[in-house]
């Protein structure tokens, strides 16, 4: 059973809307969040019907967002910050480390910060640097933060009502060229926050991403259907913590993973679970762990993105690669 047909950016202004009326101490806050509607129109026509004392339009000032957002937070509130894009994010990154990753810790679990941050993520819209970054790797290394993704408009849905309901600080990572792309259908209950999710069921190869990456993945496991190679897909959505125990499962049964994200290759959630996996499946595996990934080098100019980022062509050359083992 469905609700109904959606884009992601609709599924977000749906779920954020559900939360505040939840919810009165539910607060957004951005630059151009409430008249404008957010660039990417996400917040769109939710200060009009809940106001600007709880869709705020904040000046230019990412500190200054993150940090009201940590004193909204001592005080009860449940904010939501939109960061209105992803590389806008390190002006507010000595907030989110020094101060919304520890505050809970530092006050012994007396004070909670259950603040949820949005951020637009990701290349393929011909934008520059800035506007393509993907940088849940920074936050995920951060302890006392947790990390999620959505990929489609059901997930979009649910997990940030769930992100905006927990009383820990979340990094929510929305990937920007899938919000306004086709409309899907939403699940009417969710599947659990920090639970990654089979997507499609195969034999040969495990294929874990998340985030942008599971359009590619998709498409690249009907791709290689067609020459008799069945690939498992994992949709991780939960970038801190992994459901380790699901990909584990799936590779114990495959014996091969791959691991796909557009973050640069070195030192990422590709490499964390590369080590995991070999660390707690070795004897399961017939292959080395691979990466399909961004390259260790600065977002290219536009013309350039789309080499630049793991696409069809890149995955199915991993799957050519690890089955050769």
């Amino acid at each position: 059973m469905t609700l109904t047909q959606m884009t992601m950016a609709k599924a977000l202004n749906d779920g954020m809307r559900k939360a505040m009326e939840a919810d009165p101490k539910v607060v957004i806050m951005g630059e151009d969040v409430g008249k404008l509607g957010g660039v990417f129109r996400i917040t769109d026509g939710l200060q009009k019907d809940f106001g600007e004392d709880r869709v705020i339009d904040t000046p230019l000032a990412e500190s200054g967002i993150i940090g009201t957002a940590v004193g909204l937070a001592i005080r009860g509130y449940r904010p939501v910050c939109e960061i209105q894009f992803d590389g806008f994010v390190f002006p507010g990154f000595d907030q989110i480390v020094s101060q919304v990753a520890k505050f809970h810790n530092r006050s012994a679990g007396l004070v909670k910060m259950p603040i949820t941050i949005r951020i637009p993520s990701g290349g393929g819209i011909g934008a520059v640097e800035h506007h393509s970054e993907s940088v849940e790797t920074y936050f995920a290394h951060t302890a006392g933060l947790k990390v999620v993704a959505c990929s489609n408009p059901s997930d979009a849905y649910w997990m940030i009502q769930d992100a905006i309901a927990d009383d820990d600080p979340i990094i929510f990572i929305e990937p920007k060229r899938l919000y306004h792309a086709a409309k899907a259908d939403v699940a009417d209950a969710p599947t659990p926050l920090y639970q990654a999710r089979v997507v499609r069921p195969g034999q040969h190869v495990t294929v874990a991403g998340y985030g942008p990456t599971m359009p590619t993945l998709i498409e690249a496991a009907k791709a290689a259907a067609e020459d008799g190679i069945h690939l498992e897909i994992i949709d991780l959505r939960s970038v801190s913590p992994v459901d380790f125990p699901t990909v584990l499962e799936s590779v114990r049964r495959t014996g091969r993973l791959i691991v796909v994200h557009e973050a640069p290759h070195s030192f990422g959630v590709g490499a964390e679970i590369a080590a995991r996996v070999t660390e707690d499946a070795f004897y399961s595996l017939e292959a080395p762990v691979l990466r399909v990934t961004g390259y260790d080098t600065p977002y290219p100019p536009s013309r350039l993105e789309h080499e630049w980022l793991p696409n069809l062509d890149r995955v199915l050359d991993a799957v050519d690669q690890i089955l050769e083992f």
